[in-house]
């Protein structure tokens, strides 16, 4: 009862961590295509670009200090009030922006969404109560007073708590680069991008604090402390060189998907069969960040999705070199670390036994398990289809009550997309003419009649979709899930 109890716990904390962690990539991830273009227009035209244009060059500061924090907090405020909450998130936003001197996307995060709750209260109060024919009156009046007055408090106030915070958060980051201790901070990354915070590190944590610097010293390091892709590489190739069964089969396309496509969730499930190779991934990544600080790397804009194409592409001019160093110097350390880690392994993906105890030291490794009942419904499909894949049977639907089949993942762009382009095709093959698509996990529509996640994350969109179906996975790439399901519903 204990044990029970204590694994409800730890996979109730981590389910709480995600749900933050991918709220504050929420406000960042539909923005990533304008983060992309700001960069690429500084890398391109600013005096130190690849193309200088002294003209172009002028669109690089109001876009960074106006542009790109209002579009983060219009999308924080509709995360928590829809469009009335984007609204009085941008408007406040513009407070902290003009309060300070410096780019404030922190501050976005803080007063957009912030200002979206207050308002919302303040609808929740006087909904039901506000006499017929003045609802327009009361809305708009409602938000423009509210919003004025939080605008006054974010210019005079909030501005200035957030800019001595990130001067704070700079000063460390500083010390951390001119001591070479940046390395460290892999050690903290690479396990919790395993656990599905990839997102909310790099686009909430890091590219905020990094596109500040980037402003200020024409590029940055924290660009490419999660985004690196030399570490996956690395392990996949291990897998492809001394790996076994399907791990070894399906490695080469993951590879490709993952240093080219820039999908680093499709390596984790590699990961998660072995957790001891967690380390290959920290060695790897403490290398890469190593030498990208050893040569004084560093890139104009966020790498999203972390791709070496994207890498390419953010690259100061004259600058390529460092980057690459860093990204193949931490694959090959990686290579050689998750080789060896699979060489002297006792157990392998086909010890199926093995699966619920490899689960549990999992747990003891990263503090963030899944729940008991989660594990063994696990191992009993990981039994049944030979494979280092799980899912859930539980609630199972008839094939007259499947119409839609979602596949979701954290932010709703990466892994998910691939493993529902893979079962839409198996679907369409097979003559089936039900729906499948794929969108974060906050997102899951309400009429989704199965949700396919990976087994990290199912908890989650339980919580979201209780209605439906929940089919747990290890590997998006290749699973004999979507075979059965196929069958299933043919």
């Amino acid at each position: 009862m204990a044990q029970s109890t204590s694994s409800s716990a730890s996979g109730a904390a981590r389910v709480g961590v995600q749900k933050f962690g991918r709220f504050l990539s929420g406000m960042v991830m539909p923005n990533i295509g304008a983060f992309i273009a700001w960069g690429l227009i500084t890398a391109l035209f600013i005096p130190t670009g690849w193309i200088p244009n002294e003209y172009l060059a002028k669109l690089v500061d109001p876009m960074i200090k106006y542009l790109l924090p209002l579009l983060i907090g219009y999308t924080g405020g509709t995360m928590v009030h829809k469009q009335r909450g984007g609204v009085i998130g941008a408007l406040v936003t513009m407070g902290v922006i003009i309060g300070t001197d410096i780019p404030m996307f922190l501050g976005a995060m803080a007063v957009g969404p912030g200002a979206a709750w207050v308002l919302k209260q303040f609808d929740r109060a006087v909904e039901g109560k506000i006499k017929s024919g003045f609802e327009m009156l009361v809305n708009n009046f409602s938000l423009g007073i509210i919003g004025g007055v939080l605008v006054l408090i974010a210019y005079s106030i909030v501005g200035r708590i957030i800019e001595a915070v990130t001067n704070v958060l700079s000063s460390g980051v500083e010390f951390l680069v001119h001591h070479h201790l940046i390395p460290l901070v892999n050690i903290l990354i690479e396990p919790a991008k395993v656990l599905f915070l990839n997102n909310a590190i790099n686009h909430g944590v890091l590219s905020p604090i990094a596109i500040e610097q980037a402003q200020t010293a024409g590029k940055s390091i924290l660009f490419m402390l999660e985004s690196n892709p030399g570490p996956g590489l690395g392990i996949l190739l291990a897998y492809m060189i001394v790996g076994r069964g399907s791990a070894r089969q399906s490695a080469p396309g993951a590879a490709i998907i993952h240093f080219f496509g820039g999908i680093h969730e499709i390596y984790f499930p590699y990961i998660l069969m072995n957790p001891r190779l967690i380390l290959a991934a920290m060695a790897g990544g403490v290398t890469g960040t190593f030498t990208f600080s050893l040569l004084n790397a560093g890139l104009v804009g966020p790498p999203s999705p972390g791709s070496i194409i994207a890498y390419l592409a953010m690259a100061p001019r004259g600058e390529i070199l460092p980057v690459l160093s860093g990204v193949i110097t931490a694959a090959i350390v990686s290579f050689v670390v998750a080789a060896l880690l699979l060489k002297t392994s006792k157990k392998t993906e086909e010890d199926q036994d093995d699966l619920e105890e490899a689960t549990k030291r999992m747990k003891d490794m990263k503090a963030a398990g899944t729940p008991a009942a989660a594990a063994a419904a696990a191992a009993e499909g990981a039994k049944a289809a030979t494979a280092p894949s799980a899912s859930t049977a539980e609630g199972q639907k008839s094939k007259d009550e499947v119409h839609k089949i979602v596949f979701a993942c954290d932010a709703g762009m990466g892994s998910s997309a691939m493993g529902a382009s893979i079962l839409r095709k198996k679907m369409k093959a097979a003559g089936s003419p039900i729906e499948v698509t794929n969108t974060a996990i906050s997102d899951i529509p309400s009429d989704a009649d199965i949700v396919v996640t990976h087994k990290t994350l199912t908890d989650r969109a339980r919580g979201v979709a209780p209605q439906a179906e929940h089919i747990s996975i290890d590997n998006f790439l290749k699973s004999p899930e979507y075979d059965e399901l196929v069958e299933r519903l043919k």
